[in-house]
């Protein structure tokens, strides 16, 4: 195997966090974290309407996702925000310029909506965009009505609307530079007074790692996923470029999960699951919870590996190794243990192992195994590696605690 290189990339990083002073990001922006507001310690837990319902949603299908959510016991592992993504209000504002629900899909307002969701010891998240339309075009973006629409979300005319996230995406703006655009946002957030997780979605189109963390809470390091294998992991390969960036109170956000959607195998699900989780992406399930299947739902209600994702340190696994289809994927958790991931992507089973030195444990460290999936510790002790046989689009994690 070899030891996988530096990307190109990260050329091309340098030379746009030279030029931030011509994008128009000041050095008091780069000295100081703007947003500040204490959320997003461990990666979001929750669901969001795009991945499935794109813009088919209405109120009856949010509250039931709400009881959803606390019926299969996933509320109780995290999954606790609730996120409208686009298409939620009408196209025009009011007469005095302020956001509409959209009165066929929300009849009772989003008010009243987010008393329910809130009435289940759940959070609610809407949507909206640094541009003049969101990417659905049926509804207005939040360019220049940025303290207007922050202060909706945080207070729907005289009653509290009580927003708790905020997915901000890119599509129809003015040409300008997204770090000229989402600081406005970040500060009529601060202005209203109301904690909102800021969830960036400019794409990646312009590093958002470089300069994510001063103004939001997540940041998007891809365009949109779909549901499939090689959609997923290209997502996951993107994200990867900027583990070094993702820290408690801000990740990089490789978008939404598709599993449960049906467009791959259990197996393959398995492994985006793994993915997002070892990598500290937020775990937004992108399904109708309401109509899980049994294997969907022991996939997402895993309490091991969501474990890893939500483990104190906060630090995104690195793919440490590769060769061919074959992957090592590894990054330190706390109490001085490692996750461990092993994926194969090639088209039949193929045997990995993995090095202690690539995960930066020393060579004669004893290690005790613990099998995420098959929820077991092994009986043998590993020194030095670790081997394990994956079947194909499969694969296997693991985290490893030195006893001696």
């Amino acid at each position: 195997m070899r030891k996988k290189g530096v990307p190109t990339t990260m050329i091309v990083m340098a030379v746009i966090l030279c030029s931030f002073k011509l994008m128009g990001v000041s050095a008091s922006l780069l000295s100081r974290n703007l947003l500040a507001n204490g959320l997003g310690v461990t990666p979001p837990m929750g669901w969001n309407s795009w991945n499935h319902f794109n813009c088919r949603i209405e109120e009856k299908t949010i509250k039931e996702t709400a009881d959803a959510l606390v019926s299969t016991g996933l509320s109780k592992l995290g999954y606790t925000y609730v996120n409208i993504d686009d298409c939620w209000a009408e196209i025009a504002r009011d007469v005095k310029g302020n956001l509409v629900a959209k009165k066929s899909a929300f009849p009772s307002g989003i008010k009243a909506l987010a008393d329910y969701v809130h009435s289940k010891d759940l959070k609610i998240g809407i949507y909206s965009d640094a541009g003049y339309f969101t990417c659905s075009k049926t509804m207005p973006g939040s360019l220049g009505h940025e303290e207007q629409d922050a202060n909706t979300f945080s207070a729907w005319v005289q009653y509290v609307l009580g927003i708790d996230y905020l997915k901000y995406d890119n599509c129809y703006n003015d040409g300008s530079n997204p770090t000229v655009r989402y600081p406005v946002m970040t500060r009529a957030l601060m202005k209203a007074g109301r904690p909102i997780f800021f969830s960036l979605c400019e794409w990646g189109d312009m590093h958002p790692a470089l300069w994510g963390a001063k103004l939001g809470n997540s940041w998007r390091t891809t365009k949109d996923i779909s549901d499939s294998w090689e959609s997923m992991v290209s997502r996951a390969d993107m994200n990867e470029v900027y583990a070094e960036y993702a820290r408690p109170g801000g990740w990089n956000d490789p978008d939404m999960l598709e599993v449960g959607n049906g467009g791959m195998t259990k197996d393959e699900y398995v492994v985006h699951f793994s993915i997002w989780a070892i990598s500290k992406a937020p775990l937004l399930l992108g399904c109708d919870v309401r109509n899980m299947s049994k294997d969907t739902l022991e996939i997402v209600a895993n309490k091991e590996v969501i474990s890893v994702n939500q483990d104190p340190l906060g630090v995104q696994a690195k793919k440490v190794r590769l060769e061919g289809d074959l992957e090592i994927w590894a990054g330190p958790l706390s109490g001085y243990r490692v996750a461990l991931l092993l994926i194969n992507q090639g088209p039949g089973n193929n045997t990995i192992t993995a090095q202690w030195e690539d995960m930066g444990l020393p060579p004669n460290t004893v290690v005790e195994a613990r099998d995420l999936w098959e929820h077991k510790t092994l009986k043998k002790l590993f020194v030095g590696n670790l081997t394990a046989s994956v079947n194909s689009h499969a694969c296997k994690m693991y985290v490893l605690k030195p006893i001696s």
